[in-house]
C-alpha cells in the first residue's frame, strides 16, 4: 500500500470528496485508511469503566485507499506515488506531479 500513517491525503471520492486530513492509521489488510477528520460516523457506546457516560460517539471510519490521494509535500497537489532505488539500495516513494522523493 502505497499510502501510510502521517501522510497528508486529499479525499477525491465518496461524502467527503475534497476534504483533506492526515492518515491517522493505515489498514493494509484491507486497503483501508482512516483519516483524520474524514467520513465521521454515529457509533452507540455503552458505558464502561473507561467511559462512564456512554451514549452516541463520533469515529472516523476506515476509507478504501483508492478514494484518496496523497499531498506532494512540494507542489501541495494530490499526486499519484511511484517508487524508486536509490544507490545505496533504499526504496523511496516518489510523487508523480514534481518527481521529488517523499520519504
Amino acid at each position: 500500500m502505497k499510502i501510510k500513517k502521517g501522510d497528508l491525503v486529499k479525499v477525491i471520492a465518496g461524502k467527503d470528496k475534497g476534504k483533506e486530513g492526515v492518515v491517522l492509521r493505515a489498514l493494509p489488510e484491507r486497503n483501508r485508511v482512516v483519516v483524520e477528520k474524514v467520513n465521521i460516523v454515529k457509533k452507540a457506546q455503552r458505558p464502561t469503566p473507561q467511559n462512564q457516560q456512554g451514549g452516541i460517539m463520533s469515529i472516523e471510519a476506515p476509507l478504501h485507499v483508492s478514494n484518496v490521494m496523497l499531498i506532494d509535500p512540494a507542489t501541495k497537489k494530490p499526486t499519484r506515488i511511484g517508487y524508486r532505488i536509490k544507490e545505496d539500495g533504499t526504496k523511496v516513494r516518489v510523487a508523480k506531479v514534481s518527481g521529488k522523493d517523499i520519504d
